[in-house]
């Protein structure tokens, strides 16, 4: 009994710090804003070109300068104040947003036939992340103690997941329900609420640098720190070629329209399933965290991804595909969740904003460069087959990292001493 309630006070340590709350409570409602506009651009883009490869290219049009500004993006938040920097990237986001809806508004009145604004909203929105990916994690960082590492992952997952979930699902809904334009507007508001939180954070102390250590050098030493660490360079490599090969998330639209043929409504819970299955599992982990056989366990659930992938693509049932896209969501996770704690476990505090930059060109750019690839591919082999293809590669790639990568393999994340 007494174990149980000590379980249970584990589950919220992260939260007994009131600037963590704020953190998490901004990243909620960017998520949740940024999510809603996704979903409505895509959809608008699709229904002036019907063509799965526009979709593919909005991915491409944000991956591109996220990927080429992330390195110099962790080289600002190792040596600024983390805090500032997020509260100036929501505040750009809070701008972008009113700027979609203004184009919007000249698309849908018929005075603009282009989806070229679509395309610069995009590139802008990854120009954005290139310095907030770096900087929030490392905020993050600072605003929990060394033991409540883990459970602030879990958490940040967790909310993360959510606000995907509900701007999937609410982005379908209310682009059904009230249109294109009174969405663009309620995501306005939602990222000025994020921008009011995140100012609530006090300032917080820049670590110390070495001077003298020009731009180039600070980044190259970023690099060698992650390529020399097998267990973060695997962890990073596992879920690009996952994400880039196995992921169909951008196919959304035309499973929805032409294979299950179930509309804009059913295209939010498409896009919200996996993101369900994500929420469970990150509930699930805040109370037992993957820290023990954490390497194996990351193996299992990136090719229990990829399986999912290969089901979905092979389903004509629209509730069958629910499931397997929410079971993806869950092995999603726990890959998410142990690479969070692998860099947050075994990266210098000084070195937080550039690893977790190299992060961001590995990780958060492989959904756009994969709905890229995803796009591509369904023109060059059909819908189907690209899907079921691009899934078979991602479980090649886990049978290649579990014989090639030891380290990984047998990671054990349940020793905490600290890095040095």
């Amino acid at each position: 009994m007494l174990s149980d309630v000590i379980k249970h006070r584990e589950s919220f340590i992260a939260f007994r710090h009131r600037d963590f709350r704020r953190f998490l409570s901004a990243k909620f409602l960017l998520t949740l804003a940024l999510q809603m506009q996704f979903v409505v651009i895509s959809w608008q883009v699709y229904e002036i070109t019907h063509d799965a490869l526009s979709l593919g290219l909005l991915g491409l049009a944000e991956a591109i300068p996220a990927v080429g500004i992330a390195l110099y993006g962790g080289y600002v938040a190792d040596r600024s104040d983390k805090r500032k920097v997020v509260v100036i990237i929501t505040a750009l986001q809070l701008l972008l947003a009113v700027a979609v809806w203004f184009f919007s508004g000249l698309v849908i009145s018929g005075k603009l036939h282009s989806v070229l604004p679509f395309y610069g909203a995009m590139f802008f929105v990854g120009a954005l992340r290139g310095f907030y990916s770096p900087s929030q994690f490392s905020l993050m960082t600072q605003l929990v103690p060394r033991e409540a590492y883990a459970n602030s992952s879990a958490w940040n997952s967790t909310f993360w997941h959510i606000g995907v979930v509900l701007g999937s699902a609410l982005g379908g809904l209310f682009l059904g329900w009230f249109g294109k334009q009174a969405t663009y507007i309620i995501v306005s508001v939602l990222v000025g609420l994020a921008l009011v939180q995140i100012a609530r954070i006090p300032s917080q102390p820049i670590q110390s640098v070495s001077r003298g250590e020009g731009v180039l050098e600070s980044i190259q030493q970023g690099l060698r720190f992650v390529f020399r660490r097998q267990e973060i360079l695997g962890a990073m490599s596992l879920d690009l070629i996952a994400v880039l090969f196995g992921g169909a998330t951008a196919m959304l639209p035309v499973f929805a329209k032409e294979v299950l043929e179930v509309g804009e409504t059913g295209f939010g819970l498409l896009r919200a399933a996996p993101f369900a299955g994500s929420v469970i599992m990150a509930l699930y982990m805040t109370k037992y965290p993957p820290l023990k056989n954490a390497g194996k366990k990351l193996l299992i659930c990136v090719a229990g991804f990829s399986l999912c992938m290969i089901a979905f693509a092979l389903s004509r049932n629209f509730y069958l595909s629910l499931f397997i896209l929410a079971l993806s969501g869950a092995f999603d996770n726990v890959s998410v969740v142990i690479r969070s704690t692998i860099m947050q476990f075994l990266t210098p505090d000084d070195m937080r904003g550039r690893v977790s930059s190299v992060s961001t060109m590995f990780i958060s750019s492989s959904n756009e460069i994969g709905a890229f690839e995803s796009g591509f591919a369904a023109k060059l082999l059909g819908l189907i087959p690209s899907v079921i293809v691009g899934g078979t590669i991602a479980l090649a790639s886990v049978g290649a990292a579990a014989a090639g990568l030891p380290r990984l393999r047998n990671l054990q994340l349940d020793d905490k001493r600290p890095v040095r």
